[in-house]
């Protein structure tokens, strides 16, 4: 009765079935991995924000690379703001996505070195997109400004062409190695997005939101969801089987019972 299973239809059935299992099992350690990924990457965030500020001098330099170890990290620096060299980076989003800028401002430093603050985003709501938009002025004179150290932005990285041609400053990435040539000064690995001092009337925006905050156990459901699932195959290829065999018996018995009546006087 199960000479079914080496039909054409059944032979398929099952290369199909053998197949998906150890899909299924591979896609549940992926998601595993994934989950432990974000877990560790979630507690590097925490403890750098969690971690006493540092002045910025500490954690970067002209030229440095910031790592992945010292994203978020809270650092300190004193100076002031110079926004005669201030742009603005297109095509950021708030925490309601709409659409706008990030005001990009050079802070120099006690020693004339230059960090870039991303002072956080104002809506592109300007009579065009080419017009450089009105931005809110940062405190005057000499201030201490804190916010959490980021990695310079790529195309690599974040996905975002780096178009040329824009209108004047305005600029697609904060790039510490683009704004030192661009201003001819001695600018520092990375940037910061401030945190404080809180910008006067909430104007611009400051950004950042929970960081660390990676829903990793997303990810753990859905390793066991996979993993499950490939359960549920052979259990489902059962199933049919039974079922086939279950249909195939009572059509048999329909026609052994149909040839044993007597014919019709």
């Amino acid at each position: 009765m199960y000479r079914f299973l080496l039909s054409r239809q059944w032979v398929i059935l099952t290369l199909v079935a053998l197949l998906l299992i150890p899909t299924m099992i591979r896609l549940g350690i992926w998601q595993m991995h994934r989950y432990e990924e974000r877990t560790a990457r979630n507690q590097l965030v925490t403890d750098a924000l969690n971690a006493k500020p540092v002045p910025v001098e500490e954690m970067t330099s002209p030229g440095h690379t910031v790592t992945t170890h010292d994203r978020y990290r809270r650092v300190t620096a004193k100076g002031h703001f110079d926004t005669s060299d201030e742009v603005v980076v297109r095509r950021r989003t708030n925490s309601d996505d709409e659409v706008g800028y990030h005001v990009l401002t050079p802070f120099v430093l006690d020693d004339g070195k230059v960090l870039l603050v991303n002072r956080g985003w104002i809506p592109s709501d300007g009579p065009s997109q080419t017009a450089f938009p009105k931005i809110p002025a940062p405190p005057e004179g000499e201030i201490t400004v804190t916010g959490r150290l980021m990695p310079d932005e790529t195309t690599a990285a974040s996905g975002i062409k780096n178009l040329k041609g824009l209108p004047a400053r305005q600029v697609m990435l904060i790039n510490s190695e683009q704004e030192a040539a661009r201003l001819g000064k001695t600018v520092l690995g990375g940037y910061i997005a401030q945190t404080a001092p809180d910008p006067r009337g909430d104007s611009p925006e400051l950004i950042g939101g929970n960081p660390g905050k990676e829903d990793a156990a997303l990810n753990y459901a859905y390793a066991y969801q996979w993993w499950l699932f490939a359960l549920g195959v052979p259990v489902g290829w059962v199933i049919l089987v039974r079922r086939e065999l279950r249909d195939r018996r009572a059509k048999a018995s329909e026609n052994a019972t149909a040839e044993a009546e007597p014919a019709a006087v």
